[in-house]
């Protein structure tokens, strides 16, 4: 079976008379639908909490209650159904470009460097002892250590998440038997909403990681190629240049 770095592209060059090696971490497919997706998100989110204030609450609207006003700041689309339109706009990109993305990452075999498996798990602890409680820091061994690959999972599982919540609300009576799966379309909305908060607890973490890295990190999701990544193994053997 083939380890994760056997699916990466690696290239050796010379630079200022030094010796760079550079891997292949972010193919073109995987950057592309990584911005998309994230402008998707913060329009979505915006246009979602405009739609949330023409009902502010997730109870029925007999009695009415108001859970929240959310700030003007933080909305887009100006009333209802300009927030509907915006919203419905951009829930296709989102779900095109996240369709793109697995389809992509399951027949390159990149999966295998981003996906948290089984045998993740024991590196966990380290990894978040090491970035909150000043721990020492793990051998690295891969482009995403055990705590990015469990990170960007489950923002994955929450993408699936907020696609099949939506879809129940912008179809609630086709598709009726999906809301009963959620417990009804009152529990689906707080589902979404909680999809949405999910995202939102990410990104802090996300930048975090991505600081704590280095600008190479934050380059690699730019240009796609990482210089002199900690994890390559040492050379044996010349590389080939064109590899």
């Amino acid at each position: 079976m083939k380890t994760d770095l056997a699916y990466l592209r690696t290239a050796t060059f010379a630079e200022a008379g030094k010796r760079v090696r550079a891997v292949y971490e972010h193919p073109t497919v995987v950057r592309f639908t990584h911005w998309l997706n994230g402008i998707c998100i913060v329009v979505m989110t915006m246009t979602g909490l405009q739609i949330f204030r023409a009902f502010p609450s997730f109870g029925p609207k007999l009695p009415e209650s108001e859970l929240f006003t959310p700030p003007k700041l933080l909305r887009l689309g100006g009333w209802l159904g300009g927030a509907l339109q915006w919203h419905f706009t951009f829930m296709w990109i989102f779900v095109i470009g996240g369709v793109v993305y697995l389809l992509y990452e399951a027949a390159s075999g990149h999966w295998r460097t981003v996906l948290f498996r089984p045998r993740d798990i024991a590196g966990v602890w380290p990894m978040a002892k090491h970035y909150f409680l000043f721990g020492a820091k793990p051998e690295e061994t891969a482009p995403y250590n055990p705590l990015q690959k469990l990170a960007y999972t489950t923002t994955i599982l929450l993408g699936v998440l907020s696609v099949v919540t939506g879809m129940v609300m912008y179809k609630p009576v086709q598709l009726h038997w999906l809301a009963f799966l959620f417990g009804g379309y009152h529990l689906t909305r707080i589902w979404h909403f909680l999809a949405m908060c999910g995202f939102w607890a990410f990104v802090p973490g996300h930048l975090v990681m991505v600081a704590l890295h280095g600008w190479e990190n934050f380059a690699s999701m730019v240009v796609g190629w990482k210089r002199n990544p900690s994890y390559l193994p040492a050379e044996n053997s010349e590389p080939d240049p064109a590899a």
